[in-house]
């Protein structure tokens, strides 16, 4: 009779297990590059967040480290994410040169006309085209900002001469290209670096969206401002990933899969492009309050400046198709989900 109770007792311990193991919270650690006043953080992550646990009775939480606290850089991210050494990240895919290609194809000059539905088409396109590139982890969604425009120190960039002579800092490979076929040698590094940079004289110029101006004080630093008219399409933009480990994902329950897959997806990407566009206002005030000087491109200067950047597409058409795809078709299924 004494072997009786504690048998039945691993019994039920057996018939419990599962259970107590659903009934448990799992904080997912979250990692990226910007500091937890950016909208990145505050107006996407933050929410997002908020809403998993919600939608999980608690049972999913989030632990966000802004800046890098995880350790690594920012070109680092992503392999953070595959590895498993952080759950989720947030990070430009293209601060890897090259090894996402097919992606790129949304950061090619003038392709973005409107960054909420560009964001949902990048989506569409990512997962028809591009999964090979992500396989390690599970993209939650994908997005653009608000269109990265141009903001100088010691002067002010009106026409296509204008560039010569000039260093500006450019966020990824076709940026690159871009500033290199307009005339002033580009100089690539991950956002957190330019405003030193600028600040020391590294650089004379920086291709940033507005929305992340006011965060890094990029305002008090540079002068000079080049946008483009409203309604044209965005000089340059910048693919962005929020995506999580696989084997993470894969050993949640099915409920918390749900929890996950319920906020991802085209709406969810098309939702956080739009929190960049609402913060487009709030950043163009910062560099107004401090009575900077702005300068809105005519339309006859843009069309100047897309014939000096055609080639950067061609480029990445035949590069693209070199190793094995089809890159017309690329091309023309990028530009469809951009405008």
């Amino acid at each position: 009779m004494k072997l009786l109770f504690p048998r039945a007792l691993l019994v039920l311990m057996a018939c419990l297990l599962p259970v107590l193991v659903s009934a448990q919270t799992i904080t997912l650690k979250v990692h990226h590059f910007l500091p937890a006043g950016s909208t990145a953080h505050k107006n996407f992550m933050v929410p997002w967040c908020a809403k998993i646990e919600k939608e999980s009775a608690g049972k999913l939480k989030c632990q966000i480290y802004p800046s890098m606290q995880m350790g690594g850089s920012p070109p680092q991210l992503f392999d953070q994410a595959k590895d498993g050494v952080v759950d989720i990240v947030w990070t430009v895919p293209g601060y890897q040169a090259g090894r996402f290609l097919v992606t790129e194809a949304f950061e090619l000059p003038f392709m973005v006309q409107d960054s909420e539905r560009a964001s949902r088409g990048l989506w569409n396109y990512a997962m028809k085209n591009a999964t090979a590139e992500y396989k390690g982890v599970k993209p939650i969604l994908f997005h653009l900002h608000d269109g990265a425009l141009l903001h100088t120190t010691k002067k002010q960039i009106k026409t296509i001469d204008d560039f010569k002579g000039l260093k500006i800092r450019a966020p990824n490979r076709q940026a690159s290209k871009m500033v290199a076929a307009l005339g002033a040698t580009p100089v690539p590094m991950p956002l957190p670096q330019a405003a030193e940079a600028l600040s020391k004289g590294v650089i004379d110029g920086a291709m940033i969206p507005w929305e992340v101006i006011p965060t890094m004080k990029f305002e008090e630093i540079a002068k000079f401002h080049t946008e483009g008219a409203p309604g044209e399409a965005q000089m340059s933009n910048t693919a962005f990933v929020f995506a999580m480990n696989q084997a993470k994902y894969d050993s949640l329950p099915p409920e918390l899969k749900k929890v996950i897959d319920a906020n991802s997806g085209p709406e969810m990407s098309a939702w956080v492009g739009k929190v960049f566009v609402d913060d487009i206002a709030p950043g163009r005030k910062s560099a107004e309050s401090r009575k900077n000087t702005f300068y809105t491109l005519p339309a006859a200067e843009i069309k100047r400046w897309e014939a000096a950047t055609a080639s950067v597409a061609e480029e990445w058409v035949k590069e693209v198709t070199s190793k094995g795809f089809d890159g017309k078709r690329l091309l023309d299924e990028a530009k469809a989900a951009s405008k």
